[in-house]
């Protein structure tokens, strides 16, 4: 599959942009774990263009990362123009425009899957992102605003017709948020439509190996995108891309296996963003790697309260020891 030059391989496994999620220690590790592609946060337009510190520290990307892009979001067309070229200087290997996102602080501005209510200001939108760079320019959105509104066929069109070089589905509307179960017949019928020719990426409730074989099985997608599943679980990739290639499962991550993992993400995290803040990161991952553990509450507890490297190491050497 290839996304503009971007020559993915035959049924991708992407890593999906999530907003305090992805960060570049987390992208480190899920690519290696196989992530074919990844993303950076949500970068907000609004922040991008005023200059805002945290918002440009975000789009900071690195070779090692590639093929990687730069998602943006934002309700105001000039304002994603000016962002989708900022973003295009921070040299990453595509534009992606997030029309997805359900949270209420950005639904309800109109960004997100707030434009679903807007159709036309979405595919103008992208038609001027489109001409405004170079880089491929992809969409993230979702099947409708609610379920009287599915509109993502004849929508994934005239997307299409603007310029996108693919487009990500995720099966839900924004009604749902993340609740119920994603819909994949209508991503399949995108797929299925004769009029589409850029590649049809699929997203939602996919969290085994089984049900990614199913999505490209069953409704023909081109890639598949994986978003809160890898969440404590970024070997999914791995585990994912084994079973497409042998139809086999692979045996589950052993206890000091994940602390090892964890002790690389840990460490990654401090190279990058310091000790403090690189903590703080790291909260949000490190007791998820052990979800599922009996009598790990007070454990947990120094996971995400602790200040200091040498005793978040510590910590990790006591689970290998206790639950290993």
């Amino acid at each position: 599959m290839k996304i503009g030059n971007i020559d993915l391989g035959e049924k991708p496994v992407l890593l999906a942009p999530m907003e305090d999620v992805t960060d570049a220690s987390f992208r480190y590790v899920c690519k290696e774990f196989g992530a074919d592609m990844l993303y950076t946060e949500f970068i907000s337009s609004d922040g991008l263009i005023r200059d805002a510190a945290k918002t440009i520290a975000k789009m900071q990307v690195t070779d090692a990362e590639r093929p990687i892009g730069i998602q943006i979001y934002g309700h105001l067309p000039d304002a994603l123009v000016e962002a989708a070229v900022r973003a295009e200087e921070a040299h990453p290997d595509l534009i992606d425009i997030n029309f997805g996102c359900p949270v209420n602080k950005i639904a309800r501005r109109g960004a997100g899957s707030g434009m679903m209510r807007e159709p036309d200001k979405m595919v103008e939108i992208t038609r001027r992102v489109v001409e405004a760079v170079k880089l491929p320019v992809t969409v993230k959105t979702r099947l409708g605003w609610d379920d009287d509104s599915k509109i993502i066929v004849e929508l994934a069109e005239r997307l299409q017709d603007a310029g996108i070089s693919a487009l990500t589905i995720h099966g839900r509307t924004r009604a749902q948020l993340y609740k119920g179960v994603a819909d994949w017949s209508l991503i399949g019928a995108v797929k299925r439509n004769p009029r589409m020719h850029i590649p049809i990426i699929g997203n939602g409730d996919i969290t085994t190996p089984e049900g990614a074989k199913m999505a490209f099985d069953r409704y023909g997608v081109d890639a598949i995108m994986i978003g809160r599943a890898s969440f404590g679980h970024p070997w999914i990739f791995r585990e994912v891309k084994h079973y497409l290639a042998t139809g086999e499962l692979l045996p589950p991550m052993s206890v000091r296996e994940r602390v090892d993992l964890a002790k690389r993400h840990l460490a990654k995290s401090l190279e990058l963003k310091g000790d403090r803040v690189g903590i703080f990161e790291m909260r949000r991952h490190l007791s998820c790697y052990f979800k599922g553990l009996d009598n790990f509450k007070e454990t947990r507890l120094k996971l995400v309260t602790s200040l200091d490297p040498a005793e978040l190491y510590a910590t990790l050497d006591h689970i290998a020891e206790v639950w290993g």
